[in-house]
């Protein structure tokens, strides 16, 4: 029988084993070797690649070298006898999908030191067994490495030596398949762990949050992550930095959790230093109620009725096979591949979906830098690609929106590869060469960031119209701050590659509060069908159009810290999910209200804070509520504000009154307006909010005009306001009663931009 979802095994260290002929006869040789590259001694400069386990049925070795070849990956090999082998390496021609040319993920097979005459990576666009002809082994043990030809995306998956000079092995090969597990001689069973009360899937912003959530609030957590770190596409691997607000709303300390280790990237791809790979999982380790498993993928489910009894999973490098037991179970997985594995209903939107980028960096050398011409690349010149400023290829090298967003991500992946080779061969070896020659690629993720697969359904699914209509759901309690930000290819850069463009736009729907956000309620985050399933993160349970909101990750973060506190209810409650909202709403509440670094030992223990906790900072928003000041308050959108002129709304300078500012520059007339009246009459402080900057003017002359007496003076905003929350003082004015005031600031005869926010009055002292 053949299984929809399997992963393969190997043993803890080498993954190599004997085989003898009365075990697996029908399937494997009588007499041979298999070796999982993924399980080499030394890695050398290849990369673990993990992303496509369910799709080709194992992890490889990937030469992600950006043109230069890596380092040989290297391992010792036991043979059971010396005589002739017949060799197989598991590989693929990343380009042949395409028929593009050139084989550019070539590698060689070494023994000893000694290359195999066949060189691999250089047929089939699909993974196969590539046969690497026969082999005469003089001794026991022998060196294996992988050689490198290039540096561009070699690919080995495993080597094959048998002495059955016939054998062909079976290609259509799944997770945690019999062959594979034949071959290492690995047990059927897996090794149980305890029961744990939650278990989450995944170990990016989401799946942090709900474990580092339940964790303290009393409950036993499993944390399994695929990859060697956590953060997802917020770690050092993919680099996109993490957006959306915390701590806001009606529930302000949640998304505290989220801010003790989210970055502070300065930019998007940025360094990696900039993502705190190491301070992530510190702070996972440091929760006692937490055991941590990295470089654990989760392939398959085990259901007792429509719950959830166990996630089994391996482990990427040792092959270690584990069943994880457990109470509830949290799909933080991005994909939802847990929810999928389980049967729960879900729903992907197959054409016209967000895609998957993979960002790059480069930068200016002291000397000349070369670069081979890749005639394998997409065909670019510089006109067909966004010139990539500031040394960043940014989230726009975007593809994949109409491919299958499971099926397809190893394509996409691939099609993103070579649209960047392609673009860079334009900057070295084309049409940008003058400009570049000193031009040197410095990073690229080979770990794609993908926006968009399956939403899992639970008993809300949120839809655009639901945020734009601010729709109050009774559980609404994650702010999403994130403008619905849907991603289309851009049409300027779809000329030569229409059937599959490399280059997206973002559209933006501001309906959201983007201060204050749009509560996500929490019906969203549980299975309407799989009756112990949480999920957070981008596999909650939105539309696609909806998902433009909460698909960014702090918001994702604070899904998951909503989800951990709701399977401590769940836990004290005995009860599922969904009985959290129709009988127990008021206890998570009560949870949602604490402080992020409050905690219990145990479900029935004592709340307590840490003695060594350090408090968070105050939060820092971009913006000034006008609501919280005193006086009266005109912002720059007030119905009593009058435009002439064109003016720019910004919100670049931080620090605002209400939504944004205006600026104006020093071309055709422009006046702004602010009209007002006082309820009492006597004397009144008037004060302007501005954002300084080097580019405002010295000059900008503003006018307070009432029945009393017309006043201008000149503002320099190119200091910073000397009064709180960015105000300077105009000075103190006789007004009276139900009169008409206005201050007016104008472009006349400036040297700089003009900038407006808001005016304040305050009675006199």
């Amino acid at each position: 029988m053949r299984f929809t979802f399997r992963i393969l095994y190997f043993l803890a260290g080498l993954s190599i084993t004997l085989f003898s002929s009365d075990v697996f006869a029908e399937t494997k040789p009588t007499d041979g070797v298999l070796v999982e590259a993924e399980s080499f001694d030394q890695q050398g400069g290849w990369k673990l690649d993990t992303q496509f386990i369910n799709l080709m049925g194992s992890p490889y070795l990937l030469a992600h070298g950006l043109g230069e070849p890596v380092a040989d990956a290297k391992t010792t090999v036991k043979f059971p006898a010396t005589g002739k082998y017949h060799v197989f390496v598991r590989t693929k021609d990343w380009v042949a999908p395409w028929k593009a040319p050139g084989a550019p993920g070539r590698f060689q097979l070494k023994l000893d030191g000694k290359p195999l005459d066949e060189t691999f990576g250089t047929k089939s666009a699909e993974w196969f067994w590539h046969d690497g002809g026969t082999v005469e082994i003089t001794k026991p043990e022998m060196e294996l490495a992988l050689h490198d030809l290039t540096g561009f995306e070699g690919r080995c998956d495993a080597i094959l030596f048998t002495k059955d000079l016939a054998y062909n092995p079976p290609n259509d090969l799944t997770p945690m398949d019999q062959w594979r597990k034949g071959m290492l001689g690995l047990p059927d069973q897996p090794e149980k762990t305890k029961p744990y009360d939650l278990v989450v899937v995944g170990g990016g912003y989401a799946g942090m949050g709900a474990a580092i959530s339940a964790a303290r609030m009393g409950c036993k957590v499993a944390l399994v992550q695929d990859r060697p770190v956590l953060g997802g596409n917020g770690s050092s691997e993919v680099r996109v930095w993490a957006q959306g607000l915390v701590r806001r709303g009606k529930y302000p300390h949640i998304g505290e959790i989220i801010a003790e280790f989210a970055d502070s990237a300065a930019a998007s791809p940025g360094t990696y230093e900039e993502y705190g790979d190491a301070t992530k999982e510190a702070v996972v380790k440091a929760e006692k109620n937490i055991d941590l498993f990295l470089n654990t993928h989760a392939y398959a489910v085990k259901k007792e009725g429509d719950a959830i009894q166990s996630v089994t999973a391996f482990n990427t490098k040792t092959g270690k096979q584990t069943e994880f037991l457990g109470t509830l179970f949290a799909d933080c997985t991005g994909h939802g591949e847990i929810g999928y594995l389980a049967g729960a209903d879900y729903y992907t939107h197959e054409k016209g979906h967000m895609g998957m980028s993979n960002m790059w960096t480069w930068k200016e050398a002291e000397k000349t830098q070369t670069f081979p011409n890749v005639d394998w690349a997409l065909n670019l010149n510089m006109e067909d690609f966004p010139y990539p400023k500031r040394f960043h290829g940014e989230w726009f090298w975007e593809s994949g929106f109409d491919k299958d967003p499971i099926k397809d991500l190893e394509s996409m992946r691939d099609w993103n590869f070579r649209a960047v080779y392609g673009a860079w061969n334009a900057m070295k070896n084309k049409d940008g060469k003058d400009e570049h020659a000193k031009a040197v690629l410095t990073w690229m993720a080979y770990i794609g960031g993908p926006r968009e697969s399956r939403m899992l359904r639970g008993d809300v699914i949120l839809r655009r119209k639901d945020i734009v209509d601010k729709v109050e759901f009774p559980d609404g309690c994650v702010p999403s701050t994130w403008s619905i930000d849907l991603h289309y290819p851009k049409k300027q850069y779809m000329q030569k590659y229409p059937e599959d463009p490399f280059i997206s736009q973002a559209v933006f729907d501001r309906s959201v509060d983007r201060k204050r956000g749009y509560p996500v309620p929490y019906r969203c985050f549980y299975s309407r069908n799989v009756p112990n399933l949480f999920m957070a993160g981008r596999c909650v349970s939105v539309t696609h159009e909806a998902l433009g909101t909460v698909r960014v990750m702090k918001t994702g973060g604070m899904m998951g810290e909503v989800v951990g506190k709701a399977a401590a209810v769940c836990t004290e409650k005995k009860c599922n999910p969904r009985a959290v909202y129709t009988d127990y709403y008021q206890d998570l509440e009560k949870l949602m209200n604490r402080q992020g670094i409050e905690r219990r030992d145990t479900i029935a223990g004592e709340f307590y804070i840490p003695k060594d906790s350090k408090p968070l900072p105050p939060v820092l928003d971009a913006f000034i509520d006008p609501a919280t000041l005193p006086g009266l308050v005109i912002d720059d959108e007030n119905n009593n504000v009058q435009f002439v002129g064109t003016w720019t709304k910004g919100e670049g300078l931080k620090g605002y009154i209400g939504n944004h500012y205006v600026y104006h520059g020093k071309g055709p007339k422009a006046e702004i307006h602010f009209k007002f009246q006082v309820e009492k009459p006597g004397k009144y402080e008037v004060r302007l909010a501005y954002g300084h900057h080097e580019n405002r003017a010295t000059n900008t002359p503003v006018t307070i005009r009432s029945a009393q007496e017309t006043k201008t003076v000149k503002i320099n905003q190119r200091i910073k306001p000397p009064l709180p929350n960015g105000f300077v003082s105009l000075g103190t004015f006789q007004f009276e009663k139900d009169q008409p005031i206005e201050v007016i600031m104008s472009n006349t005869g400036v040297d700089g931009n003009v900038h407006a926010d808001a005016i304040q009055v305050l009675p006199a002292e």
